[in-house]
């Protein structure tokens, strides 16, 4: 993704959606791209992707809320 950085990376679903939303709640836009097989859905990620600018503030939000 351009000009965006990953920060988080999970295989479960509701922890990407309550990363993203404790981000956007510190002002901090975020995307999640889930990339799990959608047949299966045991195999591969769900990642949260920030702006650029937004990486050190993001991780350690992260990191207060891991």
């Amino acid at each position: 993704m351009e000009n965006r950085t990953k920060v988080y990376t999970t295989t479960v679903e509701h922890s990407a959606i309550l990363m993203r939303d404790k981000l956007e709640a510190e002002g901090i836009s975020a995307l999640i791209l889930n990339q799990k097989d959608s047949t299966y859905g045991t195999f591969g990620t769900i990642e949260v992707y920030v702006l650029d600018e937004d990486e050190e503030k993001a991780k350690k939000i992260i990191e207060a809320n891991s």
